[in-house]
Order: structure tokens, then sequence, then C-alpha cells
């Protein structure tokens, strides 16, 4: 996504330096002390020794797994139905799940209804993280990642799920001061059926990228009692997504004297597709001042200028780091937010504070029944799966 133009707090930078000696949290705590010793790295997910299914695979950095990195655990995966238990640590590494055939450009079996799992069931005790940026140089020399080629962790693959993981990506601004594409991707998906339950998704710029495989493949997205935090654009793309009972946090800026310091969602649906992002009985906060974030702004890509991006936000609690009186704003003067497809229906804080009523565009009661995860996610139910 484009930038406007933030150092992280030492605390966030400092847990994920953790391998060269930083102890502090990235809004989490560090891995505890315990998770490097405990006899049962898997908990109640078995063991190499005693794997739930034959196709149950455990990863764990100490060397009591099948692999020591996550990578190699998704590589290995050359069938449909695998399960990887991951053991508590900070695996710095950067992980792509879904192959795709070059000769085709079609996507094949491997890694599809894959399942990984923090085996602590604590997301703070399972992190992958790297720290590429959009403008960040290729070791190669072939040219710069761009905003995909950021992402720390690429699932291309349909029928993905996740449970108990961060997904990060520390890339600072401040250290690079050189580069102009700061997008930094802590995760982008673009499977159809992908569920993440209990996770979090840290960064700065673009830190959660839900999309689809290609503009007229439909992906649908569940995220459940997840945590996301970020400045610019932070949670963006094509996907049809529902965001229920998740928190989202926007960060303090130093770098900037003027609001808006960012905005926290920006959708690029399809025209075609009447569903982009759903936002269900959350929270927004923030750690900023008050009224520095905008809520959404319409990504309108060069790809695909007849894109309608749609966002729908009810029965969330809106912190007062969202300017109430305009809560959403243009990425583009071509393409004007109120041409797009943006929607509220009962929020609640100061920030849902609805002063000018023409900026905050409100959902009827009857237009309000057809906004559940239902009628998004069709008949794919992932809140009724279990672990």
């Amino acid at each position: 996504m484009p930038s406007p133009h933030a150092q992280l707090p030492l605390s966030r930078r400092g847990f994920l330096l953790a391998g060269t000696g930083a102890a502090a949290a990235l809004a989490l705590a560090p891995v505890p002390a315990r998770a490097a010793s405990r006899p049962r790295p898997f908990g109640r997910f078995g063991s190499p020794a005693a794997r739930l299914t034959p196709k149950t695979r455990y990863v764990d950095q100490a060397g009591r797994g099948d692999f020591s990195t996550v990578q190699a655990a998704v590589t290995a995966a050359t069938t449909a139905g695998h399960t990887l238990v991951i053991a508590p640590g900070v695996y710095r590494e950067t992980v792509s799940a879904g192959v795709v055939d070059p000769a085709t450009g079609q996507r094949t079996e491997a890694a599809t209804e894959m399942t990984w799992i923090g085996a602590s069931e604590d997301p703070r005790d399972v992190v992958i993280v790297y720290d590429n940026a959009a403008g960040t140089q290729k070791p190669d020399g072939s040219g710069t990642y761009g905003t995909t080629g950021s992402a720390t962790t690429l699932i291309r693959a349909d029928g993905f799920t996740a449970r108990w993981i961060t997904f990060a990506n520390d890339w600072l601004r401040a250290d690079h001061p050189g580069i102009s594409g700061t997008q930094a991707v802590a995760i982008k998906v673009q499977g159809d059926r992908s569920a993440f339950h209990h996770c979090r998704f840290l960064g700065h710029q673009d830190t959660l990228y839900a999309d689809s495989f290609a503009l007229t493949v439909l992906a649908r997205q569940y995220f459940s009692h997840c945590y996301v935090e970020g400045d610019v654009d932070f949670v963006f793309g094509r996907a049809t997504a529902v965001y229920e009972h998740c928190h989202f946090r926007t960060l303090n800026r130093t770098d900037l004297a003027a609001s808006p310091y960012g905005f926290v969602f920006a959708p690029s649906t399809a025209g075609a597709n009447p569903l982009g992002y759903l936002v269900t009985k959350g929270r927004v906060s923030s750690e900023a001042p008050d009224a520095y974030y905008k809520l959404a702004r319409p990504w309108v890509p060069s790809s695909d200028t007849t894109a309608r991006p749609s966002l729908t936000v009810r029965d969330t609690v809106l912190g007062s780091g969202i300017d109430a009186v305009a809560p959403y704003t243009n990425m583009s003067d071509a393409f004007p937010w109120q041409s797009q497809r943006f929607a509220e229906y009962r929020n609640s804080g100061p920030g849902a504070e609805i002063t000018v009523p023409e900026n905050r565009p409100q959902l009827t009661d009857e237009q309000a029944e057809s906004a559940t995860r239902e009628a998004y996610l069709g008949g794919w139910q992932p809140w009724k799966e279990t672990c």
C-alpha cells in the first residue's frame, strides 16, 4: 500500500530482537524461559513418538521435532491435509505455503488443507518473524522485494488454518531512512477458506494482507479472537474476510507532526464481489493521540481500477484514536471513499460518535440482517471447527 510517510516503541523492537539479546515484548511477553526446557514442548498435541495422525509433523528449534524450521516442515508437505505442531520459540525465517506450477501458474495440491498449531496454546510463545520491506534489496541484486515479497509468511493454499501463532514483520522505518518502500507485510493470505483463531499479526505498514490468488478468484477468510497492530493500511486486500471478536491497535508515531498517522483498513474488493471486509464484535484501540487515525481508506490498485472497496464495521467499540468527525478519507481523489461501499452499524465508543452524519454511512436494520459471518462465508463455518 502507498505510504504517506515510525519508530516502534523500544519494547516492541526489543522482543523481536530476542535472538540477538534483547528481551522485551512486541505487544507480547518474551518467550518464557520455561518454554525452552519444558519436558513436553508439543503440549497436548503428541510428539514424533506419539503422532496424533500420520500427517502430523512437529517443529522445534531445539531438535525435539521432525524439523527445526517452519519452512522445512511446509516444504515436506507435498500432499494435502498436514498438521504442523510448532513448539515455543521465535522462528526468524520467511515461510511460503502453497506451490504454484511455474508452467501453468496454477496452484497444486501441496500444502492445501493444512493446519498450524502453536503447541503452548498461547500466541505469545510461537512467533514467526522476519524483517523485509518492499524497498529492501534482494540479496541477488535483482531488485527490491515489493509489497508481496516483503511478507514474512505467504499463504497461497486453500483450506489453511492457524491457531495460537504470532505472525510478525519487525522492519523499522527509523533503521532505514533511505528506503521509501516502507510496506512490510507480516502475512499475506490468498487462499480460500483460510481461518485464524487466537493469532496475532504485528507490524507497521501493511501488516495483514488479506487478499485472493487472482482478481476473479474468491478467497473467504475468517479471523476470530485475533490481535492486529500497525499504522498505515495495516489490514488490506481483496479477500472476503470476516474479523470477529478481533482487537485492532493503532501505533504511535514520532516521525509525523500532524494527523493522520495512518489508516486501519484499506480494502480493495473487486467490483463484481458484493462482499469485502466485515468487522463484527471487535474493538479498535490506540497508542496515538485522540483522532489521529482514520478508520479506513479505499484502495483501488492500478492493476484493478474497477475495484469497489467494501468494508462494514458493526457492533464494534471504536476508541478515541479514531477521528469520529471524518473517519474515512481517500487514497486517491480519483476514487473518493463516498463512491465505495463503506458502512457502519451500532458501533460504540468515542470514535463512533456521529457528529457529521454524511461522513458516517450507516446500515439500516434490514441491511444489517445480511451483514453477518454466515452471509459472507456461505456454507463454510470455521467458527464450528475445534482443535
